[in-house]
């Protein structure tokens, strides 16, 4: 700057008084204007460099110059030059994401359209229509983790550990659970045909399911017997806290004096609803969880409210117990020594967050693991009751599909259900082969007679509804989980 400052004022001197006054121009040399140009150019690089460098703007390094994604960057090239179609750059993208989550092998972690994302939103947010049941993708399968208590699908007699294998005609094999969900969810009132495997049965069986508005409302609650209330919450959503302290305070003023908290097939949801309700029986300041990041770092979580370890409390869990369920019952169960009884649970040990991107579509992905009090990682374990109790063998039967016709000497795996069903609620076909006989054609008539259904011995649509409906309530009326349940909470309440 010194230089151009001492030659800036060597040509000024030199030339102060030379004008044209025919012109009015200036008149300079050729070697003197070159050299004004080269310092100007020079001048105005600097102050843009200095402006670059300091001022607010910074200069933002672009992704080629990352070398990890060279092959990436190549074989996008490659389609985009060679490919014999014109290329959807937005899908490319979009399937280069979904590939790189993929690749995480983390059922937990998906990345979602702006529809999908959507309805992930809408799940915890609000009601939502479609079949009512919590899914997830495993081992390139997607599976029921736990239908939603009087969805659709819990009517349709959907369970947990089912495989959606197809659903209508399309299949889902290598499908995300948000692409699943996208396909199965729709509006009120339409038809979806699911195609089920059941762990344990031979042949796939086809179930329609007319969807409906799924209810927001995650808290049931009713006096059982002897001043002992039973309270179901079916899912961990915004207002899942409010809901239990209203219906615990609605069941207190009926004389309750000890609770069963049910959590069976209940697919979890916020971590901060597990938190707050996990409070309301943890002593203050005991333990309710541990979350560790990937390096380790340990962040522990206590009861923030003077929970009531006095309280005489039951837990239900089993294989549908998931995630935000396990933490609460892990919680009660090391920090309060309350009792837990069913089935071991599902064991969902990690916990997601989700990220928006500008244009609204998602990605989901998973931040941390979670520990019990006592530092147990329940992923994919679950957590052991202190009462091992199964349910009645007919609780376990296979679906069978309303739409198929079962009648006088046909012969299959639904015929079989079929059999055990009937026998199950008190109407005995004699057989349960799978071969329908004369005597299966009586139980069904007689079922029909007392059901004011058309008695023509044929298995098929309402019929068919009405024998899993009544299925369902036998199970309810014979829950030997809850009589278990019970049974401990009696002893603690004396």
């Amino acid at each position: 700057m010194d230089e151009q400052n001492v030659e800036q004022e060597k040509f000024e001197h030199e030339h102060e008084h030379e004008t044209d006054k025919k012109s009015g121009y200036f008149h300079i040399k050729k070697f003197h204007f070159i050299l004004i140009l080269f310092f100007l150019v020079l001048l105005s690089t600097g102050i843009t460099g200095f402006a670059l460098s300091f001022g607010e703007e910074k200069v933002i390094t672009v992704g080629t110059e990352r070398s990890e994604f060279d092959k990436l960057y190549s074989a996008y090239d490659t389609l985009k030059s060679g490919y014999f179609e014109e290329l959807d750059q937005k899908k490319l993208i979009n399937g280069a994401i979904d590939g790189m989550v993929k690749a995480l092998d983390d059922p937990y972690t998906d990345y979602m359209s702006v529809e999908e994302a959507e309805q992930f939103h809408s799940s915890i947010d609000a009601s939502f229509q479609g079949i009512g049941a919590e899914i997830q993708e495993k081992d390139g399968h997607i599976m029921i983790v736990s239908p939603i208590k009087g969805a659709p699908a819990e009517k349709a007699g959907l369970k947990p550990n089912d495989i959606i294998t197809m659903v209508d005609g399309k299949s889902l094999q290598g499908m995300t659970s948000t692409q699943a969900v996208a396909i199965i969810r729709g509006k009120k009132g339409t038809k979806v045909e699911l195609t089920i495997q059941r762990p344990g049965t031979a042949a796939p069986v086809k179930v329609p399911i007319i969807r409906d508005n799924i209810p927001i409302e995650t808290v049931y609650g009713e006096m059982v017997e002897d001043g002992i209330a039973k309270v179901q919450i079916t899912s961990f959503s915004k207002n899942t806290s409010k809901e239990l302290v209203e219906k615990l305070n609605e069941l207190q003023k009926q004389g309750m004096k000890g609770l069963v908290l049910d959590l069976r097939q209940n697919p979890g949801g916020l971590l901060d609803e597990a938190i707050s309700i996990s409070s309301m029986f943890v002593p203050k300041g005991k333990l309710i969880l541990k979350v560790e990041d990937r390096n380790g770092k340990t962040e522990e979580y206590p009861s923030q409210n003077d929970g009531d370890p006095d309280f005489p409390l039951v837990v239900l869990i089993d294989k549908g117990s998931a995630s935000a369920s396990e933490i609460l019952a892990g919680a009660v169960s090391e920090s309060a020594g309350v009792k837990l009884v069913g089935e071991n649970s599902f064991g969902k040990g990690t916990v997601q967050t989700a990220k928006d991107f500008p244009d609204n579509s998602n990605i989901k992905f998973t931040t941390a693991k979670w520990l019990t009090p006592n530092g147990n990682w329940i992923h994919k374990k679950g957590i052991k009751p202190d009462f091992e109790v199964p349910l009645p063998e007919y609780a376990s039967l296979p679906i069978i599909n309303p739409d198929k016709e079962l009648k006088l000497s046909s012969s299959s795996t639904e015929v079989e259900s079929a059999q055990k069903m009937l026998k199950a609620i008190g109407y005995d076909p004699g057989r349960e082969d799978g071969f329908f006989d004369e005597k299966t054609q009586e139980a069904v008539i007689s079922f029909q007679t007392a059901n004011n259904l058309p008695a023509d011995g044929v298995l098929k649509g309402d019929s068919t509804f009405k024998l899993m409906e009544k299925l369902r309530e036998q199970i309810q009326n014979n829950d030997t989980q809850l009589q278990k349940a019970i049974e401990v909470l009696k002893e603690e309440m004396k």
